[in-house]
Parts: C-alpha cells; sequence; structure tokens
C-alpha cells in the first residue's frame, strides 16, 4: 500500500501521542520534503519531532513535477501542493490530508483522500483503539482540531460508539 500524507494528520496525531498508529495502519508512509518542514514548525512551540525525524516507516522525498506544485501552490501551500503531485507520481492508494480544500484538488484528481478521522475509525475497525471519542476530545483540546458537533456525531456514530 502506498500512502502519501500532508501535515495535519501526522502533527495531530503527534500532538495525542497516536503517531504509532500510521505505521500499524499503513505500514510506511511518503511525506514531501515540504511537510518535514512544515512540522519541524512545531520545535518553536517545545514540541519534540524527533519520533518523526528518526521514525523508519516514513520516506521523505521531493515532488518530481515541481512545475505542478507551483501550478497547485497558486491555491494550496507547498506541503499539500507537493504531497497531492507526490501522490499523483506514486499512484498512491491514500493521501491523508485535512484542509477542505486540498481533499477537493485531490478528489478532483481522482485521488483517494483520507483524514484524521477516517484514520481513526480506520483504527478503531482494525482493534489498534479501543474507542475513538477520547481522542477526539484530545484532538480538540491537545491539537486544537476543529469539529462541528454534527461532524464529530457522525465519526462516532461510525465508529460504533
Amino acid at each position: 500500500m502506498v500512502v502519501v500524507s500532508d501535515t495535519s494528520p501526522v502533527s495531530n496525531l503527534l500532538l495525542i501521542g497516536k503517531l504509532n498508529l500510521l505505521p500499524q495502519l499503513f505500514g510506511k508512509i511518503v511525506m514531501p520534503e515540504n511537510v518535514l518542514a512544515e512540522l519541524s514548525k512545531l520545535e518553536d512551540f517545545g514540541q519534540d519531532i524527533s519520533d518523526i525525524k528518526k521514525a523508519k516507516w516514513i520516506n521523505i522525498r521531493p515532488a518530481n513535477n515541481q512545475a505542478a506544485v507551483v501550478e497547485l501552490s497558486k491555491h494550496l501551500d507547498r506541503g499539500e501542493s507537493e504531497a497531492i503531485v507526490i501522490a499523483q507520481e506514486l499512484n498512491a492508494d491514500f493521501l491523508l490530508i485535512d484542509e477542505r480544500r486540498g481533499h477537493k484538488v485531490a478528489n478532483s484528481l481522482n485521488i483517494k483522500t483520507l483524514g484524521i478521522l477516517g484514520v481513526l475509525i480506520r483504527a478503531k475497525s482494525e482493534g489498534l483503539v479501543s474507542e475513538i471519542a477520547p481522542l477526539l476530545l484530545d484532538l480538540e483540546t491537545i491539537a486544537g482540531f476543529w469539529m462541528g458537533e454534527a461532524l464529530k456525531k457522525e465519526v462516532l456514530t461510525l465508529a460504533g460508539e
């Protein structure tokens, strides 16, 4: 399985102490160079990202088609643009991305996307977590991840909670 990740799913899972779900669910993930640069900014706020930097299950690579990255960067941030281009180049099974606009662009290019909430639902369905309600609370209170009540209810319903 080939999975490419943007910044948000990795950073949010790191912040709530559940980064280990990514290799458990997907084996290895591919991360654009610019996503690593974006994650490195967490260090400015005292966050230790050494687990990301030393992870053998993360493959950092550049996008080959820089012209496509530049074009997408007119509408998306650089990390999202690189992630989308790499997902295309590798014919990825999934692109992990949370930002709505990036998600829409990726889907318009026939790239399957999965956000952090989908990752958590998948983790529960595979028995990697017993419940996701506390993780949703951690996402909100620790990571500052915003989700409306209707979405939260839908996620909990999908997770059987």
